[in-house]
């Protein structure tokens, strides 16, 4: 073939096909070909002589492999005589039949320019009927082919073989002289086409348009047509279209009558809508006139087009046409869906003529009664009537000239008379009308009406208490039982929306209450979401401590019908900003009300132990980690207070996950519950067996609870392998990190682990808990560091250890276990010469419980006889701690003799270590045998030569003075403290060695300071009071000169009211005759006033100065 005959649009042909094409070339060619005058040119090779070459040109058609047959045998025509040929319109035939349209188009395309247009092409590509829906790939070609979709309407073929849109062209528009070798005029000509192509996109969106307006018509589905169809009374929601046209015709109305501002805010208020263009509602459809056209020809359209059919009766069948009885039976349902329409329309017609009939014979039977017996006009009978003095203008007298017929006219009558009853009803009276409110609320059919019931129903009382409240509440209750989860929502719900914020705290108490009442008739997400939200703003904003207690009960009712797990957050959130709140009612609900619930909530989720618990853990070591230098009781408080309500619902959670769960069944005789099994709860929702479900069930799980810890072990138990592995080990960890000196923490946690010993069950206990603690308290030297104190013995453990687990069952053997564990810790830690801090810890907070002294005095007892006079010093220094809270029988028999007893000791030490304890029953015995007998064993310490020299003991009791001097009894205070402190500061001037002078001086400065707050007499001032405070200021001069200076002031204070004291006598007399005259005058006045029988007014011209 020669060069001008190949064709350029097969640029990607293989050698083999060129190879091919060149085969075909060269094959015999008929004569009468040529003589027909067929010629070769660019661009349109003749098919009939070259059809592989034509179907080759085809990009996108199927490769050689997948040709049909029918295609194959063509593609080999060109190898072939003259006999073989196939004609063009079998080519093209075939090409359609088998969907090979793009190489159909192109022979279309090359025959077009060859003049030899077939017909078969021109009329299929001319259809747009054949590409509106045409999709596939075409046959034999396999699926990983890329897939087509031609959409080809009005001669527009569009590629969507790619997620992006393909460029749009037509055949209208196809330029095919852009692809020869004349590139000059492409960029003049290209122009022109963008320009036909956009008119024919304008035409494709007119189109679409028009399609989305008829759908946008048709968007309301067919069944809810049939029902407006059947209840007219029910009008039909107005359509996306007719809206938006309204809105047009609105906004148009607005500025044809200069309301511009308002159509400014109107405009802003539709921003989705473009008021400038029609086009931009219609849709394609006529813009109808204006608002003031639509008024005024209202009244005045044209009767509506009704659709006729033909009827007959008695028609023979052979009458009907042929095809009467194959009708689809879609139109048979269409013509009996309109039948049944026409015929409910004749009915409710029916009935209210009917209704109207009734009426006007009850009028006829009237007037005929009234009229029986005389004939009277009837405008005489009129005029006579008139002099009837009947109110029928009024509203009242409206109301009482039409008595209801029916249930619906009084339900419309009640909602009509009681906004104007209620307002005159006395206030202490007006919960009457609650039920008379609610029944009409509920049964009233227009909603407006309904709305100003129940915002009277809010409002009925100004300031309700308790009793009304629970009227009120209870009423409210009944209304959402009555009308569903759906009118709550949209009627009770605002009402409490809009007394949200009431100025009084009655009213917003009332919403509080009634977010919790109602909790269970909402919808869930209404629940979750709304009224999650209104309450934890009146917890975070009100200001009123019964308001904001009514909303955390209402929050934990809430809490008990929640089922969104993404509100577990918020509800933590709820629960610390609960319990950190001010007011002790608030935590108090708190612990009675929400934490239970939430907990119970958790337990569903499973996340109790997982999230919740940890969580409190986790924020109680950051605060102690956080209070090296300070540390926040309060949020200790707060968390473990927390952690302590959790226990029984932990409980719970062990029991009902328990091995032998399955096993618990109610069958013949429980044992019962020990009253004292568990500790008493703050609220039957922290019952153990309410959380489980009856005490019974509770009484068979814990007798299974206990056989399975005895015999079968915790095996599989992951619920309670959680609570050994876990929670006890961290709990114990955060124990030993307290500061034994804070005796708040020291208090908190034994009560949480009293609690927690109790409630889990002795076997537990004595199992599980106490062999951690004794693990870590190994009682030997080694658990005490002596130089640094910071032993496990000498941390709060210690105190946490004997007062919450050994204390939580009292036993015989209990209480031996807790006696030798304190004599342990006293002689471990004496004998290290450790801080006694942490025993003394356990002495104050077993010595708040008067059934645990005698036990006290035991182990004290046992340091008074032990061996070593370093335990002995130490049971005398835990007597002080001890004397405070004891009976003074017990003093008289138990400490006193004991304290002789170690005041004798050989080791003086021990015998200055019981000079506080007796400072101590000084200062809270008043039996006076008691008190001489204390008081003889310190002047012999004060005044027996041995202890002349004894500079401890002259500083521990000098120490001792100052601590009990205040509190002491006076005798005691005046006749023995002062001298001695006298004698003492007398001989400390006398002191040589300056160490012990200083030391002496400090004390003695520390215990003036803190007598000379006390009554003093003048003898007592100056005889010992002021020369001790001079014996000691000489001290000062010379030690300390800014004590020096304060004891100035304090000597020249008391010098100067022991001379007001000399002056005051003298002037007492005076005072006296002074008060005298003043109470004659003021009764001389008072009984003048008593003689005046005047006015008011008179008696205040009484005090006018005259003029």
């Amino acid at each position: 073939m020669a060069a001008g005959t190949v064709n350029p649009f097969n640029v990607s042909d293989s050698e083999e096909e060129a190879e091919q094409r060149q085969d075909g070339a060269d094959t015999e060619r008929s004569p009468s070909d040529e003589a027909q005058g067929h010629r070769l040119v660019p661009f349109s090779p003749p098919a009939y002589s070259e059809p592989a070459a034509l179907l080759s040109s085809n990009r996108t058609s199927p490769s050689a492999d997948g040709i049909p047959a029918s295609a194959a045998a063509v593609a080999g025509i060109g190898g072939g005589g003259a006999e073989t040929r196939v004609s063009l319109d079998a080519i093209a035939a075939q090409l359609l039949r088998d969907q090979y349209i793009l190489t159909a188009l192109e022979l279309h395309t090359e025959l077009l320019e060859a003049g030899r247009e077939l017909p078969r092409l021109r009329d299929y590509f001319s259809n747009p009927g054949n590409f509106e829906r045409q999709s596939g790939t075409p046959p034999g070609a396999d699926g990983s082919q890329p897939r087509f979709c031609h959409i080809i309407a009005g001669r527009d073929i569009i590629n969507t073989s790619h997620d992006r849109a393909g460029s749009i062209s037509t055949l209208d528009s196809l330029d095919f002289a852009r692809y020869s070798d004349d590139g000059n005029r492409e960029s003049d000509e290209r122009v022109a086409v963008l320009e036909f192509e956009l008119r024919k996109a304008k035409e494709t969106i007119q189109a679409l348009r028009a399609n989305l307006t008829q759908a946008a018509e048709c968007e309301i589905p067919s069944q809810e047509r049939k029902n407006y169809k059947s209840s007219p009374e029910i009008q039909e929601p107005i359509r996306p279209l007719e809206k938006r046209a309204l809105h047009f015709l609105v906004n148009e109305y607005l500025l044809k009558n200069e309301y511009k501002l308002t159509s400014i805010t109107f405009s802003d208020e539709n921003d989705d809508q473009d008021f400038e263009l029609w086009d931009d509602v219609g849709l394609n459809i006529p813009k109808p006139p204006d608002l003031l056209q639509l008024y005024r020809n209202c009244g005045n359209s044209l009767p509506l087009h009704r659709d006729t059919v033909d009827v007959a009766v008695n028609v023979d069948p052979n009458d009907l046409p042929g095809d009467y009885f194959t009708q689809e039976p879609q139109q048979q349902e269409e013509v009996i869906q309109e039948l049944e329409y026409q015929i409910s329309l004749l009915n409710s017609e029916k009935q209210s003529l009917a209704e109207q009939i009734k009426k006007l014979q009850r009028w006829i039977v009237k007037s005929c009664f009234v009229c029986l017996c005389r004939k009277l006009s009837p405008a005489f009978h009129q005029a006579l009537l008139s002099f009837c003095r009947m109110s029928a203008d009024s509203r009242l007298g409206s109301e009482v000239s039409r008595i209801a017929d029916s249930e619906q006219s009084v339900m419309l009558m009640l909602g009509r008379c009681l906004p104007h009853i209620v307002p005159n009803v006395l206030l202490a009276k007006r919960e009457e009308l609650i039920p008379l409110i609610l029944c009409t609320a509920c049964l009233h059919p227009e909603p407006k009406e309904r709305d100003q019931l129940l915002h009277i129903l809010f409002n009925l009382i100004k300031r309700p208490d308790d009793e009304q409240r629970q009227m009120i509440l209870t009423g409210c209750v009944a209304f959402a039982r009555h009308v569903g989860p759906t009118r709550v929502e949209a009627e009770l719900l605002p009402q409490c929306w809009e007394q949200i914020n009431h100025k009084y705290p009655e009213r917003r108490l009332l919403v509080a209450e009634a977010c919790g009442a109602l909790a269970p008739y909402l919808p869930k997400e209404i629940r979750s979401s709304l009224v999650l939200s209104m309450l934890q703003q009146m917890l975070a904003e009100d200001k009123a401590d019964m308001v904001r207690e009514a909303v955390v009960k209402s929050l934990g009712i809430i809490m008990g019908f929640i089922d969104d797990p993404d509100k577990y957050s918020q509800g933590f959130e709820l629960m610390l900003l609960s319990l950190g709140d001010p007011s002790e009612r608030v935590v108090s609900a708190t612990h009675q009300v929400f934490i239970p619930a939430f907990a119970a909530w958790c337990t569903e989720l499973g996340n109790l132990q997982s999230q919740l618990i940890p969580s409190l853990l986790t924020r109680i070591e950051k605060l102690l980690k956080q209070g090296e230098y300070g540390l926040d009781e309060h949020k200790l408080h707060m968390y473990l207070s927390a952690l302590q309500s959790l226990i029984p619902s932990l409980f719970a959670v062990l029991l009902q996950n328990a091995p032998f769960t399955s096993r618990a069944k109610l069958q013949g005789d429980v044992p019962p519950i020990e009253v004292t099994r568990f500790p008493r709860p703050v609220s039957p929702l922290q019952d153990v067996a309410t959380i489980v479900g009856s005490r019974e069930q509770l009484a068979v799980l814990l007798q299974l609870y206990d056989h399975q810890l005895q015999h079968e072990g915790t095996t599989g138990w992951d619920s309670l392998l959680w609570v050994v592995n876990q929670f006890l080990p961290q709990l114990i960890e955060i124990v030993g990190r307290i500061n034994v000196s804070s005796s708040t923490c020291v208090h908190e946690f034994s009560r949480f682990f009293w609690r927690l010993c109790r409630t889990i069950g002795k076997i537990f206990t004595n199992t599980k808990v106490k062999p951690q603690f004794q693990e870590i308290l190994r009682l030997s030297e080694e658990n005490v560091d002596a130089s640094a104190g910071n032993g496990i013995l000498t941390k709060a453990t210690v105190p946490i250890y004997a007062t919450g687990v050994l204390t939580c069952y009292n036993q015989e053997e209990d209480r031996k276990l807790l006696v030798g564990f304190l004599e342990d810790v006293m002689t471990t830690l004496s004998l290290s010469h450790a801080p006694l801090d942490s025993l003394k810890a356990s002495f104050v907070e077993l010595g708040a419980n008067p059934a645990y002294h005698e036990l006290l005095l035991t182990v004290l007892w046992y340091g008074v006889v032990h061996t070593s006079a370093l335990v002995r010093c130490t049971a005398a220094r835990m007597f002080e701690l001890l004397v405070k809270g004891v009976n003074e029988t017990l003093v008289a028999q138990r400490v006193v003799p004991a304290l002789i007893t170690l005041s004798s000791d050989p080791e003086i030490s021990v015998r200055i270590s019981t000079i506080p304890a007796f400072g101590t029953i000084m200062e809270t015995v008043t039996q006076k045998e008691l008190l001489e007998r204390v008081k003889m064993q310190l002047a012999s310490f004060l005044e027996d030569p041995q202890y002349q020299d004894q500079h401890s003991l002259h500083m521990e009791i000098i120490k001792t003075f100052g601590r009990v001097g205040p509190n002491a009894e006076p005798r005691f205070r005046d006749e023995f403290v002062l001298p001695h402190l006298h004698k003492l500061a007398l001989c400390n001037n006398q002191q040589t060695v300056e160490s012990k002078r200083i030391d002496i001086a400090t004390q003695l400065f520390e215990a003036y300071s803190a007598l000379s707050c006390c009554f003093i007499s003048e003898e007592l001032m100056v005889n010992h009071f002021l020369p001790g405070l001079r014996c000691l200021r000489t001290d000062m001069e010379q030690l300390s000169p800014e004590h020096e200076v304060i004891l100035s002031s304090m000597i020249k204070e008391c010098e100067i009211k022991v001379e007001n004291k000399g002056i005051g006598e003298a002037q007492g007399s005076i005072s006296i005759a002074a008060s005298l005259v003043g109470e004659d005058a003021k009764t001389k006045f008072l009984s003048k006033m008593g003689q005046l029988t005047t006015s008011g007014a008179m008696l205040a011209n009484v005090f006018q100065r005259k003029k």
